[in-house]
């Protein structure tokens, strides 16, 4: 299994980051892919396969640590692109909620 578990929502609460340059402040770090649990059932085939994918927005995913969870809010495509490669880590922004 890639992830922990697929999820299909983001059950932490609103933690108002909304843009990259509000991420850009959180450091990034690495994180196991298994560690991880998904907040999109769904991806975009042309976003992963996308030469460019990663050009555009953030460099980093966007993951929110909640309750002792890693919920992956953005970065999906990064995340398989890691799997597919098959690295077990990933570089992300992790934001703690408390």
């Amino acid at each position: 299994m890639i992830f922990k578990a697929v999820g299909d929502d983001r059950p932490y609460p609103d933690h108002g980051l909304v843009t990259t340059r509000d991420w850009a402040t959180v450091p990034p770090r690495l994180v196991r892919l298994d560690e991880l649990v998904t907040t999109k059932r769904t991806l975009d085939l042309g976003q992963l396969l996308a030469d460019d994918s990663t050009f555009y927005g953030d460099l980093f995913a966007h993951v929110v640590d909640w309750e002792g969870t890693l919920y992956l809010e953005d970065g999906l495509h990064r995340a398989l692109r890691s799997a597919l490669a098959q690295r077990a880590t990933l570089h992300a922004r992790v934001l703690t909620l408390s």
